[in-house]
């Protein structure tokens, strides 16, 4: 509410000296009587609406304005000097003066006098229509953005120092099953599980350690529990502030699928799955060094197929890689976990026994001879399938790959030329 009151002493001087005010503030002042005539206008009113104050004092504003905006303005006038209303709302008017479309925010009080009655009102219109332009730029950019980041195909994510999401795009929240509102504000190990939330935090801290970008692959176990990988590069930024970073993650799941294709293409035997001899021999040199450091035994068994030229030119070669393929297979349910079984010639298998003495392996061969010969899920019914195997020892690792090689294969020999179907072992030197 606002009181006029005169002045004690020099009133006009008083006058004076707020005109002046009133007219280097950078709104506009207006008061009106009781039809809504103005009785006061500012500076830069007066420049606003384009008229000397005697043109406009006594005058409504519909001389200034277009139709539509001075019947709002005469319905907020009625409520303030009829209703003694507050009045503070955005006003959207045409400028007659200028044909320029404006927006204000104007605030209205009644004016009162000694006793309490409304004379008038008073107004402040501070013209926002910059402003406004500036807010709707933003928000159509910011609307741009987040459709950017809405539609781009990666992963897009703030995250504080305190492990608080500060944004995530619509991507994420369709990846972890929650909507973006669920995330933003709360710490990662809230909406993932602990785990999965300490594996991405990891890189995160050496983000706000190093003050520097970093990137990395990193993996996400889904709701399914389908894994997911990512080429994340995280950036360090100072965000309302607090130290932040930045995450874009692109999804390369389907790159290190393939590339774990190759990986297995390269060392694997394709019809049979076991491993190839080249990565064979890689993994049995790494083991004979173990065994020298350690000093225990290690045996390279080697097994061929009896007969197996016979069952190609009989049966044909799909029998024949049939036959393979099952002694991969038996081959892998008589070893451990430990063994390593692979194909490195044609017929012919290797197995290497880590840890494994003279005695033991032997056992283990004549259980994968007993199994092969017992097996009847291949050939036609009445035919069995058998093998020979030969076995060299490395007692505490000191032979070598190629000295074992030659023993075993000697050995495998021995088993072919005394019958087959058998195993002949003994240690080697």
């Amino acid at each position: 509410m606002i009181e006029i009151h005169a002045a004690d002493d020099n009133p006009a001087e008083a006058f004076r000296a707020l005109r002046v005010l009133l007219d280097a503030v950078g709104a506009c002042i207006f008061t009106k009587d009781l039809q809504g005539r103005y009785t006061y206008v500012n500076a830069p009113m007066l420049a606003l609406i384009g008229g000397p104050a005697e043109a406009v004092l006594g005058s409504v504003a519909d001389r200034y304005v277009d139709p539509d905006g001075a019947a709002r303005i005469r319905a907020d006038d009625v409520r303030v000097l009829q209703n003694g209303e507050d009045i503070e709302r955005e006003e959207v008017n045409v400028l007659a003066a200028s044909g320029e479309r404006r927006v204000f925010w104007t605030v209205k009080r009644p004016m009162r006098d000694a006793q309490g009655g409304i004379i008038g009102l008073c107004g402040v219109s501070t013209d926002i229509t910059e402003r406004k332009a500036i807010a709707a730029q933003l928000e159509d950019q910011r609307q741009l953005l987040q459709a950017v980041l809405n539609h781009i195909d990666a992963y897009v994510y703030m995250k504080d120092e305190s492990r608080r999401y500060r944004y995530v795009n619509e991507k994420v929240a369709r990846e972890w099953g929650v909507s973006a509102a669920q995330v933003i504000g709360k710490r990662d190990v809230e909406v993932m599980p602990l785990e999965q939330a300490e594996g991405f935090w990891r890189m995160d801290q050496q983000v706000f350690e190093t003050n520097a970008p970093q990137m990395a692959e990193e993996s996400f176990v889904g709701p399914d529990g389908a894994i997911t990988y990512h080429w994340s590069v995280k950036v360090p930024v100072n965000y309302e502030g607090s130290r932040t970073l930045i995450g874009l993650s692109t999804d390369i799941t389907e790159l290190v699928q393939l590339r774990e294709r190759l990986r297995q293409q390269a060392i694997t035997d394709g019809l049979t799955g076991l491993f190839n001899r080249r990565h064979f021999n890689e993994i049995a040199e790494k083991e004979l060094a173990r065994a020298r450091r350690h000093q225990h035994a290690t045996t390279l068994l080697m097994l061929d197929i009896d007969h197996f030229k016979s069952i190609n030119d009989r049966f044909g070669h799909p029998m024949g890689d049939a036959v393979l393929q099952r002694v991969a297979q038996v081959l892998q349910a008589q070893l451990r976990r430990e063994d390593t079984p692979a194909r490195v010639g044609g017929e012919e298998f290797a197995v290497l026994l880590p840890r494994t003495d003279r005695e033991a392996a032997c056992v283990l061969a004549e259980r994968i001879r007993a199994a092969l010969s017992q097996d009847r899920g291949v050939l036609p019914e009445g035919l069995g399938l058998t093998a020979s195997l030969g076995l060299a020892v490395s007692e505490g690792g000191h032979t070598k790959l190629e000295q074992l090689y030659a023993e075993a294969d000697a050995l495998l020999y021995q088993a072919k030329q005394t019958g087959r179907d058998r195993v002949c072992c003994r240690a080697a030197s």
